[in-house]
């Protein structure tokens, strides 16, 4: 299972007549299209990580603009014991989980699975931005997927 986050970026900041739009469509930043490619290539499935809906099926449909983030709680994001339940619904009998994204994200997918003894992978947990795209444009197109293997912490 491969895990990217969201973006702030998304389809109704270019077109606000854009309506309801499928997941994999909506967010539109550069990281994101980066860990799209590389989440459509090695994903076996995979989802992304949103801090209002939490995990979203590619093909799921976002009705609305919104803003939502885990960094302000003031914005309301989802909380963890939600994200924990649809772990347990859907997503706990994957045996390796990569997830892309910095820091906070591989600390929210790593308390989610923490107790599922499921090895949780964040590669780019503590890169700069720049260095983390590179590496996963540099996978990609090798047509190398990250090893799954478990992350400290």
């Amino acid at each position: 299972l491969v895990i990217i986050p969201c973006g702030k970026r998304k389809i109704w900041s270019k077109n606000l007549e854009a309506g309801p739009t499928k997941a994999k469509d909506t967010y539109i930043g550069s990281p994101f299209k980066v860990y799209r490619e590389y989440a459509e290539n090695f994903g076996d499935p995979w989802v992304i990580l949103s801090a209002k809906y939490g995990f979203l099926e590619p093909d799921q449909i976002i009705p609305e603009n919104y803003t939502v983030t885990f960094k302000d709680p003031s914005t309301n994001p989802i909380p963890l014991w939600k994200l924990k339940k649809q772990v347990e619904r859907t997503y706990s009998h994957y045996t390796c989980i990569v997830t892309l994204g910095g820091r906070d994200y591989t600390k929210i997918v790593s308390n989610i699975f923490k107790n599922k003894k499921t090895p949780v992978y964040s590669p780019l947990a503590g890169l700069p931005i720049g260095k983390a795209l590179a590496k996963v444009k540099n996978a990609t197109r090798a047509g190398t997927p990250f090893k799954c293997k478990k992350i400290k912490g």
